[in-house]
């Protein structure tokens, strides 16, 4: 048996490697990365990047990189048995974050127009995968999905396949929030709460996250923060971020308090504690379970995919979208048939990015 893998790091894209490189950064005691993906220049220089970050900030942390393509049927299953990791974060996607602020092809206008979980088949097709081959070769690992948790982690939960949590999103405004002010506040945010922080103050509207300071609600959030500004492109500075003191905590066996989006393949956002191996809610006082997944479900059953056992339905705003170019996509799938979804899904993007 080969030495222990602390995190095993799948993807070499933009976020995957700000995981790296924040990885190399926080980490304190010896910690062993593997970086996997099928781009051997790209994972080339996550590795050498990683590794100079770690010696630059007197860190212990080390990165190696193994050849793996995921979309071989037993590809992931063998690179778990091989590599056997305490952590599993997976970052590899078929569609970029970058789409919320690209533009020029009717592709964008329809995420722009019916929202991101348009994007959402992408974002679950390889995470299935990876949870299966999770479920099936090596148990222990905790997995941690990077690729749309608020949506895809409920998927991954309906077809009965492990998920500890995700990265981002609520961690970013309740990561941001806690900046502005100096002090910790938990917050309740689904991915959709986002955009309005994209736009300058006087222009926010929309959804707003919960938020509680010293365990109480804040009336105004938008009013409150007003002076936290996210980028127009995914936030990767602080995303990525968000997650890795809980990979350490994962991989080590320290307890951890934060905030991540889809804990226990539950909708949405929330705080949490992670302790003696486990995750939990940690929600603000008077804040019961069934409350936190109700508020955040809404979001997806006014406008995104609710989940009906493991049949996906298109709501709202986008299922409007998807029926002006595709009545079938717009129809939904059955998360059995995920693959198929996904070649569907694909074929009307290529024709609409072409367009």
């Amino acid at each position: 048996m080969g030495p222990r893998t602390d995190v095993l790091l799948l993807g070499s894209g933009a976020f995957a490697a700000r995981i790296a490189f924040d990885l190399a950064a926080a980490a304190r005691q010896p910690t062993r990365v593997v970086v996997a993906g099928r781009n051997a220049a790209r994972l080339a220089w996550v590795r050498t990047a990683a590794n100079a970050r770690s010696v630059i900030f007197g860190g212990p942390a080390r990165f190696e990189t193994e050849m793996a393509d995921l979309l071989q049927p037993d590809g992931a299953e063998a690179l778990l048995r091989r590599v056997r990791p305490s952590v599993v974060v997976q970052a590899a996607s078929a569609q970029t974050g970058n789409v919320i602020a690209a533009g020029g092809d009717a592709w964008t206008r329809l995420v722009a127009e019916g929202g991101l979980s348009a994007t959402a088949v992408f974002q679950a097709v390889l995470s299935v995968r990876i949870a299966r081959a999770v479920r099936d070769a090596h148990p222990r690992a905790h997995l941690v999905n990077c690729c749309f948790p608020d949506v895809v982690n409920p998927m991954l939960a309906a077809l009965g396949l492990p998920v500890t949590c995700g990265t981002g999103n609520v961690g970013i405004l309740a990561n941001a929030f806690a900046g502005s002010l100096g002090r910790p506040v938990r917050v309740l945010a689904h991915y959709q709460t986002l955009a309005a922080w994209r736009h300058p103050p006087e222009a926010r509207c929309g959804p707003a996250p919960r938020a509680w300071i010293e365990g109480q609600e804040v009336a105004d959030v938008f009013a409150q923060f007003h002076d936290v500004q996210l980028t127009t492109e995914p936030s990767l500075d602080i995303s990525g971020a968000a997650g890795v003191p809980l990979m350490l905590a994962m991989a080590h066996g320290h307890g951890w308090n934060g905030h991540v989006p889809g804990p226990l393949g539950l909708p949405g956002g929330y705080p949490v504690r992670w302790q003696d191996g486990a995750l939990a809610l940690d929600l603000p006082a008077g804040v019961s379970r069934d409350e936190a997944v109700a508020w955040n479900a809404t979001f997806e059953t006014r406008d995104g995919i609710v989940l009906e056992g493991t049949r996906v339905r298109y709501t709202g705003r986008l299922h409007e979208a998807l029926r002006q170019y595709d009545t079938a996509v717009a129809d939904g799938f059955d998360l059995r048939d995920l693959d198929a979804a996904c070649g569907a899904m694909t074929a009307l993007r290529a024709r609409l990015r072409a367009a």
